[in-house]
Order: C-alpha cells, then sequence, then structure tokens
C-alpha cells in the first residue's frame, strides 16, 4: 500500500489522502485548502492527481476543510462513489450548496469592486449547480457497518465525536495475502460536550493516520470555557455592544446556541441572538433527523419536541439577504453567530466590516483558524485588517476561547494514540501546524510509540 498526503499536511486545512491498494485508488477527505489567496486560488483549482482515476471516496465528516472539494472533484470526471455516514452525507449535500452559492456571491461582490478598479473578474472554484452533483455519489452507511470500498478493503465508520455524523474510518486491508488494519481519525473530538456522543477510541489498528491541531495544548474542562464566554457575553452586553462570532454553521453554532440558552435562563441579561446562515436552518433539520448522532440527554429533549441548542425564545435564525442587513442598523446589543469558522466567506465578513470599527463590540474567536486568513489576523490581534479588499481599524475588542474547540486537546490525543501503542506499526501526523505535531511527536514517543511521522505535502510512503 502506498500513501501520498496530498492535503493536509504540515497545515490543517485542504484534507486530502491518497491511498494505492490493490491496483486501485482510495481517496480519503477531498477538502478545501484555506490560506493566502492566491495559494488557495491555486491549490484548490488544481489536483495533484487525476480524478478520473480514483476508484472511490471516503468522506469523515462534512466540514468544508474535508469536503468542500468534492463538487470540484466531480466537475474534474470523478465518477466513483463517496462514502459516508447518513448524517455527514446529508449535511455535506446542504454545506457544498451553502459553499457553492458563497463563492458565486463573493466572487460577485468582489467583481464589483475589481471592475471599478479596472481590474478583470474572478470567477469562483464551483457554483451551486456544481455542487448540487455531489448528492448522485454519495452513499450513505451506518456507524459499525462493514462495507467494501475497493478490491481487498473492507470500511467500517466509528464514532469520532466532532460534529454531527463525523467518524474515524478503520480499513482492513487484504493486498496480496498481507493482512493488516489502517485506521484514519478524522477530526476527534472532545468528551462530555453537549449534544454529541463521545468519540470511540482505535481498535487493533497497525498503521494509525490521525489529526495533531491542538497536539501542544489541553483543553481546560468545558464548563470552565463556558464561563469564560459567559463573562464576554455579560461584558459585551453590559456596554452595549454586539458579540460577533465566526463559526462553522454545523456543530460549533449548535453548542454555542445551547450554552448562550443556558446563560440567559442563569441570571444573563437575555438579549437577542442571531444565527445568520441559511445552512444553520438546514443544519437544525438534520439534527432532528438523526438521533443516532446524539447523546442520551439530547435525545430525550427531542423526544419531548425541545431542543435546547434549537429552541431557544431569544433565538431568530436569519434566513433573507435582507434580514441580515437590517442587523446592520441595529444599535441594541446582540450576539450575531455566523458562518464561517476561518472569517473567510459568507455574510460574516458584511457583520466583521460594518462592526469591527466600534469599541463596544466584540469579535469572539471560539475555535482554531487558519494561518492567513481573516480569522488568523483577528486571533492575533493584528490592529488592521482588510475585508472585501478594504482596509479596517481593528476598535472591537477581540477576545478569544480556546475551550470551546471541538477538537481533541492534547491530553486526548495521547489517549487516543496509545490505545493501539502494543500493536500500531507506525502513526502519521496530519491536520495541524508544525509546533503542535512536533510537540505531540514528542509526547507519544513517551509513551512508548517510535515510528511517528509528519509527513511533507505530497510525499509518500510505501507501509
Amino acid at each position: 500500500m502506498r500513501i501520498t498526503f496530498d492535503g493536509a499536511a504540515q497545515t490543517v486545512t485542504g484534507s486530502q489522502h491518497l491511498l494505492e491498494i490493490n491496483g486501485k485508488t482510495l481517496l480519503l477527505e477531498c477538502g478545501l485548502f484555506q490560506g493566502r489567496r492566491q495559494e488557495t486560488y491555486f491549490r484548490n483549482r488544481n489536483f495533484p492527481f487525476d480524478p478520473r482515476k480514483i476508484d472511490a471516496v471516503i468522506l469523515s465528516h462534512a466540514h468544508i476543510d474535508h469536503s468542500g472539494n468534492l463538487p470540484h472533484l466531480i466537475k474534474n470526471g470523478y465518477e466513483g462513489p463517496v462514502y459516508a455516514t447518513h448524517a455527514t452525507a446529508d449535511l455535506a449535500d446542504v454545506m457544498l450548496r451553502d459553499s457553492g452559492h458563497i463563492q458565486e456571491a463573493d466572487a460577485e461582490f468582489v467583481n464589483k469592486k475589481q471592475s471599478r478598479r479596472g481590474d478583470g473578474p474572478i470567477e469562483p472554484l464551483y457554483t451551486e449547480a456544481d455542487a448540487e452533483h455531489v448528492a448522485e455519489h454519495f452513499k450513505g452507511m451506518d456507524y459499525d457497518q462493514s462495507f467494501e470500498v475497493i478490491s481487498g478493503v473492507v470500511a467500517r465508520f466509528w464514532e469520532a465525536g466532532h460534529i454531527l455524523g463525523s467518524a474515524a474510518v478503520s480499513l482492513d486491508i487484504d493486498e496480496k495475502g498481507r493482512k493488516f488494519r489502517f485506521w484514519f481519525s478524522g477530526d476527534i473530538g472532545r468528551v462530555n460536550l453537549p449534544l454529541l456522543r463521545d468519540p470511540v477510541l482505535p481498535e487493533a489498528a497497525d498503521y494509525l493516520l490521525m489529526e495533531s491541531t491542538y497536539g501542544d495544548k489541553s483543553h481546560d474542562d468545558p464548563r470552565l470555557a463556558f464561563d469564560e464566554f459567559r463573562q464576554v457575553v455579560s461584558e459585551t452586553i453590559e456596554r452595549g455592544g454586539k458579540v460577533i462570532v465566526p463559526s462553522f454553521a454545523v456543530g460549533r453554532t449548535q453548542e454555542l446556541v445551547f450554552y448562550l440558552n443556558e446563560m440567559m435562563s442563569d441570571g444573563v441579561r437575555p438579549v437577542p441572538v442571531y444565527v445568520d446562515s441559511p445552512l444553520a436552518v438546514h443544519a437544525s433539520d438534520i439534527f432532528r433527523a438523526h438521533p443516532e448522532c446524539l447523546d442520551e440527554e439530547t435525545r430525550e429533549f427531542i423526544k419531548k419536541e425541545k431542543h435546547p441548542a434549537l429552541d431557544f425564545k431569544q433565538l431568530t435564525y436569519i434566513h433573507s439577504v435582507d434580514e441580515s442587513k437590517a442587523l446592520n442598523d441595529r444599535k441594541d446589543p446582540m450576539i450575531i453567530i455566523s458562518a464561517s469558522g476561518m472569517a473567510e466567506a459568507g455574510r460574516i465578513l458584511h457583520h466583521l466590516r460594518n462592526n469591527i470599527e466600534n469599541p463596544r463590540n466584540t469579535i469572539l474567536i471560539v475555535g482554531w483558524t487558519a494561518p492567513d486568513t481573516l480569522g488568523r489576523r483577528l486571533a492575533d490581534r493584528e490592529k488592521r485588517v482588510r475585508i472585501f479588499g478594504e482596509p479596517y481599524e481593528v476598535k472591537a475588542r477581540v477576545e478569544t476561547i480556546g475551550g470551546l474547540s471541538g477538537h481533541a486537546g492534547q491530553n486526548m490525543l495521547i489517549k487516543y494514540a496509545s490505545a493501539v501503542k502494543s500493536q500500531v506499526k507506525q502513526v502519521f501526523l496530519v491536520h495541524g501546524e508544525e509546533t503542535p505535531a512536533t510537540t505531540l511527536m514528542g509526547k507519544l514517543k513517551e509513551q512508548g510509540l517510535r515510528e511517528i511521522y509528519y509527513p511533507e505535502l505530497h510525499s509518500s510512503m510505501e507501509i
């Protein structure tokens, strides 16, 4: 078997791993890369392999950095199946359509400015119509269901606890009489978070491909992060400001609303909460449709037709562009949660540019942000940023709360890999920047794991 690390190698976005087994090719993930504009444009438009020669795709979960380039893959000739859990297939369908729509809208907005400058137009990577074709390729699978994905390879999805439908993938491989298990972690979630089940640890893995996003940092108890979140919200409301939260529309947004519901029921002054993402409306319906992904407490709420993350007195889901624009004229305290988590596309850009120069407001970063994205520039406390090509002074307060992340911290990552240390021959760390990944590598070696690699982009290994 040969593995080539064509994405999320020595970085966190654009997840793509190509496996060559028994003369067939299997692609794990097909995500969008997010970073510097020119590099993003080039990498997302140019696959390092021929899409027509891929035999199958497996998708661990629906986040755009894992699924977002599927429309472009299919547009360039891929004709095979995309295997995913049922919930991931449903979520990815609406998320990819939303991604196509956002790319079209952002291209149109930028092109108006380009035209005024006399510059040529830009083209979206793919359109909403392109994204619609992906649904024809999805093959939904249950958790713990074995299925042959290519000749000699039997796959199974395991709960990853990261977002709804997220899964680790085990591949039981028979290659020329040699039998072994390859385990791909996908994005590993955390224990004791609201809504979702806890992640399953790997079993009997000979080779482990795993994420390392927070390899240098263990998360605090989620309740401590909640207390910090509560303080930021309370202080902003008291000074009459807005809290602007760039957030993934699926997973993080539902958790934030869960916490906001809880805090406003327990002493924080109630103010309007707006989820300004059409995708979040669809995601809420999909949450209800997939109770198999939810923890026991949440399933009980749903049985009573009351869901703490979806039904909330102060909560309003924004549907139309006009409703979204109307928020810009409001001066009263409120919370606006809007996609995307990296603050790179969509309505969040409009909310930021309209609120970033008001010192009463708070921009709240609640998860990891990729280098060279607007989200990272804000998290790094840059004093001046560009939005839609225009400069803005960052006068709003910027707060970061890492403890709300849906990614496992260092302690959980160590536990995850150590679960198979008696059998695993090699561990490959991806989906992590250099410092977290190399820090985790050292910690894993302390636990007795020896063959640990941090592969370069487009590098290959025979295993």
